[in-house]
């Protein structure tokens, strides 16, 4: 009798890239499908069950009717992260409008909470649309996510990284994505995943390698060594809770 097909879906940004490499050159894993979706997306999927496990946005976890969190492994940070960005012209006080990027979940609550929690302020929130970056001028500031960051000018006077300002004010690391099953999984499953994505994590070097003819080869070790942590330990924990309860007085 054939198995049933696991079906996962991983960012596709250079963050996860550590995890898919595991997962495509480990040899662990049997049997299964990859997607590469940006964050939304992946949200999307394991909401309706288009996958059975995702690399998905936290912000999403009170929208899942079930789902069991796949421990020891996520997207996090802690301290600047580089890649979770808000750009603007003028100071946090000044800013009149927040154009909030369409591929993401997290990211998008992340800034909210740290408006009305630690920045003190009550700008409009704005749904952007591809392009929306060249958008950003005057008092509307915008939040980009993701490999975008690394290629952008140096034009905006003002920056936060997103993650360095959840550090600075709560005091610890955040979690952007974790691994997320939409039921329990097989224990052989989780067994294997967990070795793939160990093995990802340990031959970070050999994914830098394999970028090295896109981005700047120092640029992306540094990244993925020293700005993305990969590690979902207790800290982390911690910080996703708070992130979701202060999250939850927003959405109400």
């Amino acid at each position: 009798m054939k198995k049933t097909e696991l079906k996962i879906s991983a960012v596709s940004y250079i963050n996860s890239k550590p995890f898919i490499y595991g997962i495509q050159h480990g040899g662990f894993l049997k049997n299964y499908s990859l997607s590469l979706d940006i964050p939304s997306v992946c949200a999307e999927k394991l909401k309706t069950n288009q996958v059975d496990i995702g690399l998905a946005p936290v912000a999403i976890i009170p929208e899942l009717k079930n789902y069991f969190i796949i421990p020891d492994f996520c997207i996090g940070a802690n301290g600047p992260v580089k890649t979770v960005m808000l750009y603007s012209e003028v100071p946090l006080k000044e800013i009149k409008n927040v154009l909030l990027d369409y591929q993401s979940r997290t990211s998008v609550m992340l800034v909210r909470i740290l408006a009305k929690y630690f920045w003190k302020i009550s700008p409009k929130w704005t749904p952007a649309k591809k392009g929306y970056e060249e958008k950003i001028k005057g008092t509307t500031a915008g939040v980009i996510i993701g490999d975008r960051n690394f290629f952008l000018p140096r034009k905006f006077k003002h920056v936060y990284d997103l993650a360095e300002e959840w550090k600075n004010y709560t005091g610890l690391p955040f979690v952007f994505a974790c691994w997320i099953a939409n039921k329990e999984p097989n224990e052989n499953v989780m067994a294997d995943l967990y070795k793939s994505l160990r093995f990802g994590v340990e031959n970070r070097d050999k994914v830098v390698k394999e970028l090295k003819n896109q981005f700047d080869e120092k640029l992306i070790s540094d990244y993925l060594h020293h700005h993305i942590n990969f590690s979902f330990d207790k800290q982390k924990h911690t910080a996703m809770e708070l992130f979701l309860k202060l999250g939850k007085k927003i959405r109400t």
